[in-house]
């Protein structure tokens, strides 16, 4: 619970930094996003379930897909993303979504309530994904469609690994427990699709998705969204003098010079999309 604690704390102080830099962050994972709704065969009049959306995607992409006919259900654990989103639902005029703020592993939504259930980046995040998991069955339609997007393998995502190498250099950085809340929780192929089957999905695949991370900014506005928006590098950084700070900054800039053609970022990425439907009642 503590742990579960410190993450919320974490994000809720990374939240004003999501909402500065949400329009780049949409124009980044545009293609994720692209890819989750056709993986999930997202169709127009649909109900669908967005958990973890963040300052507001996928939902608002999804809301235009399934029209005024449809509904989509925004969620996210933090009240400052609950309010970014709905303030850049206001700014996009979107009226087909409702928003709640609520954690996944207790979804406060009757049995068999969507067609559709998704998660973003999410699900890597979750205290307990087992249960959240099964709590995402739950309020899916019997049939209805499930399907996450994770981050595949580190190596494979010079986004996050070139900074990784450069920090670690100044930050004692202990392993990771591949079980516990982080970005490359779900990197390992056939984990989630293991752990969505376990919860009771059944038809669950999963497939690669390769893409580039590409928007219109330079070096030096990748660092300072980099270095905002991730909690856990914001608290590593603070631990640095200014001058090693500054020299972290420096060394970021020159590992990643390779993916700033026309000093615009662009970098290979690779993550994982499952899927899987809901188990009809016999």
């Amino acid at each position: 619970m503590a742990h579960m604690n410190n993450l919320l704390r974490e994000w809720s102080e990374s939240a004003k930094s999501w909402r500065d830099h949400s329009a780049t962050v949409r124009t980044m994972f545009a293609p994720v996003t692209t890819a989750l709704i056709e993986a999930a065969r997202i169709s127009a009049g649909q109900s669908v379930l967005d958990v973890a959306g963040g300052p507001g995607e996928p939902s608002l992409t999804i809301a235009e897909i399934v029209g005024p006919p449809g509904t989509v259900t925004y969620t996210d654990a933090v009240a400052e993303m609950v309010a970014a989103a709905e303030e850049e639902g206001k700014r996009r005029g979107v009226s087909n979504v409702r928003f709640q703020q609520c954690v996944a592993e207790s979804l406060p939504f009757a049995d068999d309530s969507f067609d559709v259930t998704v998660s973003r980046l999410g699900v890597m995040l979750f205290s307990d994904p087992a249960v959240a998991l099964r709590e995402m069955l739950r309020v899916t339609k019997p049939q209805g469609a499930l399907c996450f997007v994770v981050w595949g393998d580190n190596q494979r995502n010079p986004f996050t690994s070139s900074v990784t190498k450069v920090v670690s250099r100044y930050v004692d950085t202990p392993a990771e427990d591949a079980d516990a809340p982080g970005a490359f929780r779900f990197a390992e192929p056939g984990k989630l699709a293991r752990l969505l089957t376990q919860a009771g999905a059944t038809d669950v695949q999963e497939r690669e998705l390769n893409f580039r991370i590409a928007a219109p900014i330079d070096i030096e506005q990748f660092w300072e969204m980099r270095s905002t928006m991730s909690g856990t590098l914001r608290e590593k950084l603070a631990t640095l003098s200014p001058e090693k700070a500054r020299q972290v900054a420096l060394e970021v800039q020159e590992a990643v010079r390779e993916f700033f053609p026309n000093n615009q970022m662009n970098f290979p990425a690779h993550m994982l999309i499952v899927s899987g439907r809901k188990i009809p009642p016999t």
